[in-house]
């Protein structure tokens, strides 16, 4: 019990003075941007199409769908502040799926990964066509010396055509969407996939910052389900293969997905490696009669028989509820405190872990204007 309130402490403390830290870095900055945030709305993409993209090409996916109206809209304040925007550093990607009520939860997690952040960000927004005006109405209601800080792209909801219903019924509704922003996302090279229920409470550059370490092989980074095999659940329970001695979560994931893309993975169909694409479908007819958490489970059997393919980062930058419920095993975030807040189990809209729910409330609650008039002399 001790070491549990010794945890959940931690947490909170920490939490305050990564916010000071990250306040003071954000309405002390020098550099100048227009007070704009750029928007796209992306048409949607049939991912289990074939052909390359160039780079740049968001022109020729949009021809190459011509059943949809042209939806992009686009704002740019380049031509309010000249070259600014060529002495600013290459954008960090942030992708999110959001289905259904989850608006109001993906907006805070945007909120706290542009506070929490040094470098420009742009930001990949999956979500249902109806959700759409929701997210601009919200974004563009933040100031301008918020949104002068990242850009961001709307993209509809898609899969591949001829499975689009098995897909999105995966685990939770849009979940599996994280399986195909590699074959989507043609044009970027890298990026930090988050579940809409992270809090950042450390900068997006830190994790951004694990892409260094990779080594020739690795293409992807994710925290390992659990610390404690006593407690853990693959391998106690799963009936599948699963990566290391207790399986990754994928709520946090960060992707070189330029190597994704080229990389053959080896697996338990074929005696050849497959690529990306070619994995997908087949892994899901094998094994979705034995997974239970969906598209997470798809990544533990393809990292299970490539784990040369993976770095693990600490479990503070994917701190669960599962790392206090049972006393505190995340020696990580004890050490450094929590990087990374993943209120899986619904513990931002309940009773059961006070610390999650707070930190959430007072990020969703934070007033820029009164922050700024705060922390700025």
């Amino acid at each position: 019990m001790r070491r549990y309130i010794r945890a959940l402490v931690l947490c909170m403390v920490f939490a305050v003075f990564s916010g000071l830290f990250v306040y003071s870095k954000l309405f002390y900055s020098d550099v100048s941007v227009a007070s704009g945030a750029k928007r796209l709305v992306s048409p949607p993409q049939d991912p289990g199409a074939g052909g390359e993209e160039e780079d740049g090409a968001a022109t020729g996916a949009e021809q190459r769908n011509p059943h949809r109206a042209n939806r992009n809209v686009t704002r740019d304040g380049r031509d309010a502040v000249g070259s600014t925007e060529s002495r600013l550093p290459p954008p960090m990607h942030l992708a999110v799926v959001t289905c259904g009520e989850r608006l109001e939860e993906t907006l805070t997690m945007i909120k706290s990964g542009v506070l929490f952040s040094i470098k420009p960000l742009h930001l990949h927004i999956f979500a249902e066509d109806q959700l759409h005006a929701s997210f601009v109405e919200a974004l563009e209601s933040w100031p301008g010396f918020v949104r002068s800080t990242f850009t961001y792209t709307l993209h509809p909801i898609s899969f591949p055509s001829e499975n689009a219903k098995e897909w999105k019924k995966l685990f939770k509704p849009c979940a599996s969407q994280r399986l195909f922003l590699p074959l989507i996302l043609k044009d970027v090279d890298s990026v930090v996939y988050v579940d809409s229920d992270i809090l950042f409470l450390r900068p997006v550059d830190e994790l951004w910052g694990f892409l260094t370490r990779f080594d020739r092989s690795q293409l992807a980074a994710m925290a390992p389900e659990h610390e404690e095999p006593r407690i853990a659940w693959y391998n106690r329970f799963a009936m599948h293969p699963f990566y290391g001695r207790t399986g990754v979560n994928s709520g946090v994931m960060l992707m070189n997905m330029t190597r994704m893309r080229s990389a053959y993975f080896k697996n338990d169909m074929t005696p050849v490696g497959l690529l990306w694409e070619e994995l997908l479908m087949p892994l899901l007819q094998k094994y979705k009669l034995n997974i239970t958490w969906g598209d997470q489970d798809l990544l533990n059997i393809i990292f299970h028989h490539n784990p040369e393919r993976l770095l693990e980062f600490p479990c503070k930058w994917n701190y669960r509820p599962d790392h206090c419920i049972y006393g505190s095993n995340c020696a990580s975030a004890e050490e450094d405190g929590v990087c990374v807040m993943h209120g899986n189990r619904g513990v931002y809209h309940d009773q059961k872990q006070p610390a999650f729910r707070a930190v959430y409330q007072a990020i969703k609650k934070a007033d820029f204007f009164e922050l700024r008039a705060r922390f700025v002399c």
